[in-house]
C-alpha cells in the first residue's frame, strides 16, 4: 500500500474558457516486455475534456533511487486533451497520456522521477473475478475535490467495499458499483481490491497470512440525490416555479472494469506502430 501511494498523480487542467478542474490519474506500463515498455498516465476522458493546458507534479528520486519526499517538479502541457489517446469505445471513459518523452527529458537533465507504475498483470482475469464475493474490501487512491498533500505530493486514501459484484456488468455496462466516499476530483482514481493479511473467497475458503492486491477498476462517476440548496428555476410540466435544489453525493461510486484498460493499451499499441 505504501508503494501504491506513489502510483497516482493529481491532474489539474485549464479549460478553454479559463476555468480550472482537477482529477486523478495513475501510472501504468503498457506493452511491458522485459526491459521495454510504454509508460503512460491513465485517467478518464472527461478529466481531460476541453483541456487547453494540463499540469501535474511528479516526485523526484534521491541518490538511492527512493522518493525524495517534498521534492517534486511541476510539468505543464499545452493542447492537453489532443495529446491523450482515447479508448476506442466511445462509451468507455478512459484515456492514456504517454509520458515516455517526459521521462527521457528528465533523465537527460541528470535527474530521475520517482513513481510506481502499475502493470497489467494486476488486472484480474475473468476466472479470478468470478471467485470474488459481492462484498470485497477495496481501496481508492486519488484527490477528492482536488485535496492533496501539496508539500509532499501525496494523495488521499479511501477505503470501502464493492457494492455490486466486480465481475457482473452493472446494467449491462462494463462497470460495477462501490460503497466508498467519492467526490469530484476522484475521477480517474484506481480502485484496488486490497486484502492485507488474509481473505476469504466466495466458497468460504480462508487464506490467512496472504496479501491480495488487484486493480479492480477505475472510478469515473458517483450517484447523487437532490436536497435543499441554491434556488433555481425548474421547468415543471404545467408551470414555472422556484424550487431549491442541489446535488448531494450518497457515497455510491461507479467504477469501470479494469479489463477495459487492455483495450486502451491495444489502441496505444496501434497508434505507436502507425507512427513508427
Amino acid at each position: 500500500m505504501e508503494q501504491l501511494t506513489h502510483s497516482t498523480v493529481r491532474i489539474e487542467t485549464t479549460l478553454h474558457d479559463g476555468s480550472i478542474s482537477t482529477g486523478t490519474g495513475f501510472y501504468m506500463n503498457f506493452l511491458q516486455k522485459e526491459d521495454t515498455c510504454i509508460p503512460v498516465i491513465v485517467t478518464n476522458k472527461h478529466v481531460v475534456a476541453n483541456a487547453n493546458i494540463g499540469s501535474f507534479h511528479v516526485t523526484l528520486a534521491n541518490k538511492e533511487g527512493l522518493p525524495d519526499i517534498g521534492n517534486h517538479q511541476l510539468f505543464r502541457f499545452a493542447n492537453f486533451e489532443n495529446q491523450c489517446v482515447k479508448h476506442p469505445n466511445p462509451s468507455v471513459d478512459l484515456v492514456a497520456f504517454l509520458i515516455g518523452p517526459l521521462v527521457n527529458q528528465v533523465q537527460e537533465s541528470g535527474a530521475k522521477l520517482f513513481y510506481i507504475p502499475l502493470l497489467t498483470d494486476l488486472i484480474p482475469i475473468d476466472a479470478e473475478r468470478e471467485s470474488y464475493s459481492s462484498m470485497e474490501d477495496i481501496v481508492m487512491i486519488g484527490y477528492p475535490d482536488g485535496i492533496w498533500d501539496a508539500k509532499n505530493n501525496l494523495p488521499v486514501i479511501r477505503k470501502g467495499i464493492t457494492a455490486t459484484h466486480a465481475n457482473i456488468s452493472w446494467n449491462g455496462k462494463s462497470e460495477f458499483l462501490t460503497d466508498i466516499a467519492s467526490f469530484p476530483g476522484s475521477s480517474g482514481s484506481p480502485v484496488f481490491l486490497a486484502n492485507i493479511g488474509g481473505y476469504m473467497d466466495n466458497k468460504g475458503n480462508t487464506y490467512l497470512g496472504t496479501h491480495r492486491i488487484r486493480l479492480l477498476g477505475v472510478h469515473y462517476a458517483g450517484a447523487m440525490h437532490t436536497a435543499s440548496g441554491e434556488i433555481i428555476i425548474v421547468t415543471a410540466p404545467t408551470s414555472n416555479m422556484p424550487i431549491p435544489i442541489t446535488q448531494i453525493p450518497n457515497n455510491i461510486g461507479v467504477a469501470i472494469n479494469s479489463k477495459e484498460i487492455l483495450g486502451l493499451e491495444a489502441e496505444v499499441e496501434r497508434l505507436v506502430r502507425a507512427n513508427a
